[in-house]
């Protein structure tokens, strides 16, 4: 009996872990972060930050309405073409760079793992 809880437990274990990828967040305070998210509850990049208490507002709620979770792409991870809407809230950001990204237009998938992300500075 011992050994089937074992398996089991073992056997979740790699199930959680295919459907987990690692995202690295630079702070404020230039210290990296290595985060665990889930790919398999629709989250995104600003919900998983919040979930680590990382200084990330989110005023909006993930609509692409402010800019309170604006952050710099740092790797080479492709990432889709920006919304209309995201691109419409950028224009009208403060430090925004070529780089700049709304972390609530990042869906946590496998595609993004590995992923390095800078926060930007607060407006």
């Amino acid at each position: 009996m011992q050994f089937q809880w074992e398996q089991h437990c073992h056997d979740l274990q790699l199930v959680m872990e295919d459907n987990t990828i690692k995202v690295h967040i630079i702070d404020r305070e230039n210290k990296e972060h290595i985060l665990e998210g889930p790919t398999d509850m629709s989250m995104n990049i600003m919900e998983l930050c919040k979930a680590y208490e990382l200084p990330v507002i989110g005023e909006c709620g993930g609509m692409a309405m402010c800019a309170t979770c604006q952050c710099y792409l740092e790797s080479d991870t492709p990432l889709p073409e920006q919304s209309d809407d995201e691109l419409d809230m950028l224009d009208q950001a403060f430090y925004v760079k070529n780089e700049s990204r709304l972390g609530c237009q990042i869906q946590l998938n496998d595609s993004i793992d590995g992923i390095i992300l800078r926060l930007a500075p607060e407006a």
